[in-house]
């Protein structure tokens, strides 16, 4: 059975009062996990209330006692991997081992501008992550000391402690669609893939390559769980769709074009036809965009109305 998970834009007006109501519905309305983004600004201004992400973890690994939650996803472009190694592995133990580690290369301009933090062309960054991602396996994985000598990384003797009480630390996830770096990096280095925006038949394309590049690994397919992030517009009826799709897109998209473009959009029975044909596809979690933070009322909606009948 699908699991289902809420993803929320931390930079899109996250502060402690809409974190800590979020967080408590999620857990109490059934869902699988709470994933947020890392970032200190839109792409675009204005600027609006962003929550730090590790300090709003850290709350949450307290604060509640079943969900899984982590980020989707923290970058190395403005985190040292050794640092994100250190923090993750503390947050999952308070949390009991609820946390993935979700990381990225990095992608936007403005907020990497504004703050003093180099983003590098995308050649540069991904030879970045990809240190950056041996660096954390290293320190995870290994109970002694570690050295590792890069273009951007440089160890001497680290290790990380104390050890992570799950063996090899929390689950890395990577996230993204590319078949030329991200679905080779997945291959080597995660315990998740995470698409992004996928319709079923095109997460079904990339799902299987990764099965071919997780073979040529010597890993066997089921050690990477499946998961997608994708926008969402819920309504409790047609008319609410409509008006939610309207003010999403000022007009210029209707429900069809938005499910064309890889987003679950619907009354209760249209968004369960289309998780199931995401679980069909071969996703295992599916993690909803939910964009509108004060409303709690359609979230506890969505969880009454469509969780049962998955």
């Amino acid at each position: 059975m699908i699991q289902v998970a809420i993803m929320i834009e931390g930079q899109n007006g996250l502060n402690w009062p809409h974190w800590q109501r979020i967080a408590t519905a999620v857990e109490a309305l059934g869902f699988a996990g709470l994933y947020r983004s890392d970032h200190y600004t839109n792409a675009n201004p204005p600027d609006k209330d962003s929550l730090e992400l590790w300090v709003s973890l850290t709350w949450l690994a307290s604060h509640t006692r079943r969900i899984e939650f982590g980020p989707l996803v923290t970058p190395f472009s403005f985190r040292q991997p050794t640092m994100t190694a250190r923090m993750a592995s503390a947050v999952d133990d308070l949390s009991g081992g609820r946390l993935t580690l979700g990381v990225g290369a990095g992608w936007q301009q403005r907020e990497h501008h504004n703050y003093g933090w180099e983003l590098l062309d995308v050649p540069g960054r991904f030879a970045r992550f990809e240190e950056g991602l041996e660096v954390i396996t290293r320190l995870l994985h290994s109970d002694q000391p570690v050295d590792f000598q890069g273009r951007f990384y440089r160890l001497h003797e680290a290790i990380l402690l104390p050890r992570s009480l799950r063996p090899g630390g929390p689950p890395i996830l990577i996230g993204g669609n590319g078949q030329t770096r991200t679905l080779p990096l997945v291959a080597r280095y995660a315990s998740e893939w995470n698409g992004v925006f996928l319709t079923p038949a095109r997460f079904a394309d990339l799902n299987s390559r990764l099965d071919e590049l997780l073979v040529a690994q010597g890993r066997r397919p089921e050690d990477a769980r499946r998961s997608v992030m994708v926008g969402t517009e819920f309504g409790r009826d047609t008319a609410e769709v409509t008006r939610k799709v309207a003010a999403r897109t000022a007009g210029r998209e209707t429900p069809a074009t938005l499910r064309e473009k890889g987003l679950v959009v619907g009354v209760p029975g249209e968004v369960v036809e289309q998780l199931k044909q995401y679980e069909a596809a071969g996703v295992q979690r599916i993690m909803l965009q939910w964009l509108a933070l004060d409303d709690l009322d359609g979230l506890e909606a969505l969880a009454q109305t469509v969780l049962p009948q998955l």
